[in-house]
Order: C-alpha cells, then structure tokens, then sequence
C-alpha cells in the first residue's frame, strides 16, 4: 500500500432492543431475571475498522440494504479524500449491487473491494469486535428506549475511537507507523 491509502475491514451487525443473553454469576440458588421489552426493536451497525490505525466508522441505520451499504462506503471515502480506500468484507448480496457499483466507479480507482470466502467470519477481525461490543455493550442490559440504547453504542464507538490502540489489541493487529 502507498502512503495516504487506507486498509479497512467491514461488515454489519444486528443491534436489537432485546438484551443479548449471556451466562452470568449469581448466588447459588437463584436466578438473575433480566427485564425485555415487548417489542424487539432492531437497528442495524454497519461499519468498518482500518486495521493500520484501529479507526472505526460506524453507522446505525433501521434496514441493511445495498443504499445503506453504499452510503458507508461514501462515509470511508470521505474520511479519506486522497489516496486508495481497500475494504475487506464477506459476500453477502448486498456488497454486490448497482448502488455499490455506482460508489466503486464514482471513486475513480480510489475504492478497491475485496471479498473474502463464503461463511468465514473467522477471516474478518471487525467479528472481534463486535464481539468485544455486545460483551461490553449489550449482553444482559436491557436500555429504557432504543435512543438510550444507540447512545450507549455510540459512546462506545467514540471511546475506540479515541483509544484506537485498543481497538487495535481487540483485533490482534499491531499499530501501524504512520507517516
């Protein structure tokens, strides 16, 4: 890669109001009732981490489609106005459509798409982050409303973003010297 260019892995994941239900400690004998709301709201995360420098770009959106994943592809390239954007993402069937297409030539060279094998998320290291989110973030913690709930995602995404260093320890990638 040439200086200036950009090395992103990326992916979605499901951001549900229903609490992700993990096991827990709790005294012998009795169980830790965890409260879920009546209807199970859904956002979805779409995001991307550059695995040089441990940044995040994540957006929340209510569906998942290929205008959705168009627009964070327009996020990656305007966070980097010069130089080449490499993403690395799986092959579902909204990486592969006119939207994205019409993102790809737009950039005139400067977004390279990569697509890894079929059913191995263990290839994508954003999988370990998001991971690290839901433990962190979700696992046994039900939020009054869904606001409070992507507020507490975004805080975590700013934190990351702040400390990318340890983004970068989730992942197992070591920093980068940039120039």
């Amino acid at each position: 890669m040439a200086p200036g260019d950009a090395f992103y892995y990326a992916d979605e994941f499901n951001l549900s109001w229903l609490p992700t239900l993990r096991a827990m400690w709790s005294p012998r004998g009795q169980q830790v009732m965890i409260a879920t709301p009546a209807q199970p709201h859904r956002r979805y995360g779409l995001g991307a981490v550059n695995y040089h420098t441990g940044e995040t770009v994540v957006r929340f959106e209510r569906r998942k489609r290929r205008q959705e994943i168009a627009r964070l592809l327009e996020a990656l390239l305007a966070k980097h106005p010069t130089g080449t954007v490499y993403v690395a993402w799986d092959n579902a069937s909204t990486h592969e459509d006119d939207e994205v297409e019409d993102v790809v030539r737009a950039a005139a060279g400067r977004l390279v798409l990569l697509y890894l094998p079929t059913y191995s998320p263990w290839l994508n290291p954003i999988e370990m982050l998001w991971r690290h989110f839901r433990r962190e973030v979700t696992h046994c913690e039900l939020f009054t409303t869904m606001a409070d709930l992507l507020a507490a995602a975004n805080d975590f995404f700013d934190r990351h973003n702040r400390e990318p260093r340890q983004t970068l320890s989730v992942l197992g990638a070591k920093a980068a010297i940039v120039v």
